[in-house]
């Protein structure tokens, strides 16, 4: 069962674009970005020619001793026994962060060569372009790769349900049958979550298991990578916040403290390692803002935010949570930061300016979207429950366009709310 990627829609769109440059994936280790290259290449150009940094130690010297992006071609070519063709062969860097001269000479291909197809990607690349010395600014294009969204899951665990799924439209009333599997489905999701080894093991053998096993096993991988790391951020404090987000997210307000990590701890001790975090694509921050009014970058509160965890099915697992709990419907702990950080990671991308949520001595309000110039409130519940002060109050006093709440409920509109059921988050912009 071969899982489907929306992002080579991008790709694709990348391909036949005048303006290309050339393409850099980034987004944490184990989501799928290997293999999208891959299959990209595979389906979508004559051939293509794949080189790893980490594997080939003699490939740096190409890049180290030439700056000339036709030798480089060549001396790429011969090491690949087959001529690159412009616009025919897609060259791809994988690891290519192991070679600062390579991720430099992209650059050069784009100045000199840029009727070359070339895409590159490797892990922590998100923390080294964050640094702007490293790379080229401006002469790359950039993607975020991150975990299957619940689309992506569901077209590969249930086929038929995912072509009822994109028939959804905006206002349609959803049969109760078609409500209660996708709600099954959705309880499915935020247990294997959208790591692609986690959906591949669910598919092939429909064990949960297997599934945990593998998550434990990603985690113990990335909590690695930071103890491997050796930059000037300290590694132990990339690893204690890590460590600290679900006790972080089972606070009543959410909102990340420093103390929590340890106790007295001070935000410079601990600001650089959650820039580390979000940089590499393991944590999704959401800022506070002390008003709801475009633009929302203006009115971040820099020092009050949230961290999530970049895929909820690893959240699940770090917390501890048994899977009995999530199917049980039962009102567990933890439940409503889980959907809330299943809410995030559907909402991830889908808007120009990502998400943030709103706080003060009256009340909270989950999150806050900008769309064009529109604000919407955003309200989660983990379950039917529809009580939301905060958030009804501002619907009152403000009358917006949209006000969403995100529950088990049916999809219906009420008054100005409008409820929409949890699995179509990934669907909301296309609903509005």
């Amino acid at each position: 069962m071969q899982v489907k990627r929306n992002a080579i829609q991008d790709l694709i769109r990348w391909k036949t674009d005048d303006d290309r440059k050339p393409m850099v994936l980034k987004g944490a280790r184990q989501t799928g970005k290997t293999w999208l290259m891959k299959e990209f290449g595979k389906t979508c150009y004559e051939k293509y020619v794949y080189f790893n940094f980490d594997e080939e130690e003699e490939l740096k010297s190409i890049f180290k001793t030439n700056k000339n992006p036709q030798r480089i071609l060549e001396l790429l070519s011969l090491i690949a026994g087959e001529k690159i063709l412009p616009e025919k062969t897609l060259v791809i860097f994988d690891e290519i962060q192991e070679c600062p001269e390579a991720l430099n000479a992209l650059k050069y291909f784009r100045e000199k060569a840029n009727e070359y197809h070339v895409i590159a990607a490797g892990s922590l690349l998100g923390t080294l372009l964050a640094q702007p010395k490293s790379y080229p600014v401006g002469m790359v294009n950039l993607l975020n790769i991150r975990p299957l969204t619940f689309d992506e899951f569901l077209q590969a665990t249930d086929e038929s349900l995912y072509q009822y799924y994109c028939t959804i439209e905006k206002g349609q009333a959803i049969e109760t049958l078609f409500h209660d599997r996708l709600m099954d489905a959705y309880n499915c999701y935020l247990i294997i979550g959208g790591m692609p080894e986690c959906v591949a093991s669910w598919i092939r053998h429909r064990d949960p298991a297997r599934v945990s096993q593998i998550q434990r096993e990603l985690i113990e991988i990335y909590e690695n990578d930071f103890s491997k790391h050796n930059g000037r951020i300290n590694s132990g404090r990339i690893l204690m916040v890590f460590r600290s987000i679900v006790a972080q997210l089972a606070k009543p307000n959410e909102k990340f403290m420093y103390g929590a990590v340890r106790e007295g701890a001070r935000a410079r001790e601990f600001e650089e390692a959650i820039e580390w975090l979000v940089s590499a694509g393991m944590l999704n921050r959401v800022y506070n803002v002390s008003k709801m009014e475009h633009p929302l970058a203006a009115f971040d509160k820099l020092d009050a935010f949230k961290l999530f965890v970049f895929d909820t099915g690893l959240l699940k697992h770090m917390a501890g949570i048994d899977n009995s709990a999530i199917l049980l419907q039962n009102d567990y702990q933890f439940k409503g930061p889980l959907t809330e950080n299943y809410v995030l990671q559907q909402l991830c991308g889908q808007f120009e300016a990502p998400p943030r949520y709103f706080a003060d001595c009256s009340g909270e309000i989950d999150f806050v979207l900008q769309n064009g110039t529109e604000i919407i409130p955003v309200e989660v519940k983990g379950d039917e429950d529809k009580s939301a002060p905060a958030f009804k109050r501002y619907v009152n006093e403000h009358q917006p366009a949209h006000a969403i709440r995100f529950s088990k409920r049916g999809y219906l509109k009420n008054g100005l709310i409008t409820n929409m059921p949890l699995y179509l988050a990934g669907k909301l912009r296309s609903l509005l």
